[in-house]
């Protein structure tokens, strides 16, 4: 199951400390809908587990506050935190020292800024019956917090499920690491994220899937630096900046109710005289010139009759359900399955030719055209 990364690590991880702004802090009720939709779905997913928040603190994180005030809600068995070392993040995320160094006689003054630190939570410490934010130990890390360290490593070895939001930029080595140790997880990232050919295979072979929250611009809103660019889609709420983006999603291998609910479907006829979408109705399903399926431009206009492979947008896994459709691949230069290709386009055929190449091409009026990147799926038939 293991999958590899960019190969790159260094080289990543200088990326994502130059980017400033590449930090998003999830809000607390989005947390709790998520987790809690695992919970409707099986309501011991969490219980006796040791669940672990890397490059997450405390002092701003949610997550841990979360996780920390159900701890006995969730009948959790121990609950991890790793956070970063201040030193180690661009300057405008460099946090400032919390009570927790400055009130515990474990203060290090050196260490403070050097080191990352470790969050435990697994016993009631106070004695007053129950465990929650007030009972966790915190010490120093050996190192600065960086996930890829053999000491966070060894942390998730420890875990039975990993949750958090990484930064986006470091989105393909943070998947292959928890894949790498076979993990189960909960994590954010870039919906665009699934044409990536270290993440696609997960999702084609149902080894991970899109959570409950669906994308979408206002469907979650993160917390950002104050001084993150002005942009489209901010907000200030309580002197707090935050930022919707449309394309963020959940990825997660945690099964949920939402997967096992099938699309209720047209026929290709219906669809042909009743859709809502003007590409469609009267119009029917093109065939792609360079690919052995139909174009299905919209997730609502999939036909309940067609016995062959079709392309939908990526935007439908969003409503996947393993039980009404299997995947077979995509159509995207380096994320497909080739054997569904019927045809290479040369410069004799079109100029463009190496862009007819990256994905599906549909024949119009103005010549050929390519889509944008579809996920190739077909009904699955009942073995009844």
């Amino acid at each position: 199951m293991a999958i590899k990364g960019s190969g790159k690590v260094n080289d990543s991880l200088g990326k994502a400390k130059s980017a400033k702004y590449d930090e998003f802090y999830t809000q607390y009720e989005d947390i709790e809908k998520e987790i809690n939709a695992y919970l409707d779905f099986d309501p011991s997913c969490f219980r006796n587990k040791v669940v672990l928040l890397p490059c997450d603190d405390p002092e701003w994180s949610n997550f841990t506050k979360y996780f920390a005030q159900n701890f006995d809600k969730l009948g959790l068995k121990k609950l991890i935190s790793t956070s970063y070392a201040p030193d180690a993040k661009p300057k405008e995320l460099n946090l400032q020292l919390t009570l927790f160094d400055q009130e515990s006689p474990k203060f290090d003054k050196k260490k403070a800024r050097a080191n990352g630190r470790i969050f435990t939570l697994d016993r009631d410490r106070n004695g007053d019956k129950k465990i929650n934010f007030d009972d966790i130990e915190w010490d120093y890390l050996k190192g600065d917090g960086d996930f890829r360290s053999d000491e966070v490593k060894a942390l998730r070895n420890e875990a039975d499920i990993i949750v958090t939001n990484p930064p986006f930029s470091l989105f393909r080595d943070f998947l292959a690491w928890i894949v790498e140790a076979d993990k189960k997880f909960v994590i954010i990232g870039n919906m665009n994220a699934i044409t990536y050919k270290e993440v696609f295979p997960l999702i084609m072979r149902d080894e991970m899937w899109l959570g409950v929250t669906r994308t979408g611009v206002g469907s979650m809103w993160f917390e950002v630096v104050a001084s993150a660019p002005d942009k489209t889609g901010q907000k200030i709420e309580n002197g707090k900046k935050f930022q919707t983006i449309g394309n963020s999603c959940w990825f997660t291998n945690l099964d949920h109710g939402r997967r096992h609910q099938p699309l209720q479907l047209m026929t290709k006829a219906d669809n042909k005289k009743f859709s809502s979408h003007k590409e469609v109705k009267g119009l029917g399903y093109q065939r792609y010139e360079n690919y052995d399926a139909i174009e299905v431009p919209f997730t609502d206009a999939i036909p309940s009759d067609h016995d062959g492979v079709m392309g939908v947008p990526i935007s439908f896994l969003g409503k996947y359900s393993p039980d009404q459709f299997e995947i077979v691949g995509m159509a995207k230069r380096g994320a497909g399955d080739p054997a569904l290709k019927t045809k290479v386009y040369t410069i004799a055929d079109a100029p463009n030719y190496s862009d007819l190449n990256a994905g599906p091409v549909l024949r119009t009026e103005a010549g050929l055209i390519n889509t944008y990147p579809r996920i190739l799926i077909r009904e699955r038939k009942s073995t009844n």
